[in-house]
């Protein structure tokens, strides 16, 4: 049971994970369409948004080997 709660979790995190990068470039590409010369800004601020995105399906790895683990 712990290996399908794990499976499942790591699925939606996954899915989770790509849509939000998905819609972060999306809007990144649209902004500097908008503006150029915010270019670099907006660059700094997908980084950091990237890495708070992307930091839920790691911690939700973490949980899952905790998970099949117990």
């Amino acid at each position: 049971m712990n290996y399908i709660a794990a499976g499942i979790a790591l699925l939606g995190s996954a899915i989770g994970g790509g849509i939000g990068n998905g819609l972060l470039m999306a809007k990144l590409i649209e902004s500097i369409a908008r503006q150029p010369e915010l270019e670099g800004t907006l660059r700094t601020n997908m980084f950091i948004s990237m890495a708070l995105v992307e930091a839920m399906p790691i911690i939700v790895i973490a949980m899952s080997f905790l998970l099949i683990n117990a």
